[in-house]
């Protein structure tokens, strides 16, 4: 029975792949020479090296070579297979060299960025400053950081540009995976791990902390007691009457504050 050229092409898709892709070919790392579903099956592979020295990142834009996981055949990178013609990755991009066969993904390649993402192109805008894809529910709706994305996770370290997980942008600008930003706010930790700025409406938390200061009356020695205090949030510098609760901002009603030295007067 004669197989159709469409047939070939899509014979075994969504059945080859690793746990984090469904492709059918595997990578040779130019690194080390060693064939591995994907890189990031490399990376994970090379991460527990017992030697530290030997642990070591495959650069996707370096690979050269890939393996047909039908014919077993290995050849120059490219999407149909030179010898069984079947298309290793529906989704295939050669400046990357990454195939996936589940295009449900949306994968896209975006020029600024360098790489590809995933998500639809439609759902997702480049922002210049951050230098990375943000949703376009952050259109003009964001406070900008100079690579706020080229950084580690603050909570994970795990770098942020290329991970795989959902990134969260908190309200300062910076960034960390969305599953850290949830666990930090389940451990009642409300400021940016980075800048210290409430990462959340915190005026019902403020307004308790007037009603227990209120209730709470310093002793005579303190009640009178002011210290300098900076504003997380609005970073300004200003006096306040000392209260073993908290002190508050006067500019933006914030308690997100610390105590600080005196400014020093010029003589």
């Amino acid at each position: 029975m004669e197989v159709s050229a469409d047939d070939r092409l899509d014979f075994g898709k969504m059945g080859y792949g690793c746990q984090h892709y469904r492709r059918r070919c595997r990578i040779r790392a130019s690194c080390c020479n060693e064939i591995y579903p994907c890189r990031h099956c490399h990376n994970e592979a090379s991460s527990v090296m017992s030697r530290p020295f030997d642990r070591h990142e495959l650069n996707r834009f370096d690979v050269k070579q890939v393996v047909c996981a039908v014919c077993d055949t290995e050849q120059p990178v490219a999407r149909v297979c030179t010898n069984c013609g079947v298309n290793m990755g529906e989704y295939f991009c050669e400046i990357c060299k990454f195939f996936d066969d589940d295009i449900e993904k949306g994968q896209f390649h975006c020029e600024d960025c360098g790489i590809c993402r995933v998500g639809g192109r439609e759902n997702y805008f480049h922002c210049k400053k951050c230098g990375s894809c943000y949703s376009v529910n952050l259109r003009d709706n964001h406070s900008c950081i100079e690579n706020s994305m080229q950084h580690h996770c603050p909570i994970c370290y795990e770098f942020l540009f290329d991970t795989l997980k959902d990134v969260a942008v908190m309200k300062c600008g910076h960034t960390m995976h969305r599953e850290c930003y949830f666990e930090m706010i389940k451990r009642d930790k409300y400021c940016c791990p980075i800048c210290s700025k409430s990462v959340t409406d915190m005026s019902k938390a403020w307004k308790q902390l007037d009603e227990e200061i209120e209730a709470t009356v310093m002793p005579e020695e303190y009640r009178h007691k002011k210290v300098w205090i900076l504003c997380n949030d609005c970073n300004d510098t200003t006096e306040a009457y000392f209260h073993i609760i908290g002190q508050k901002c006067c500019h933006c009603q914030s308690y997100n504050t610390r105590a600080i030295a005196p400014p020093v007067l010029p003589q």
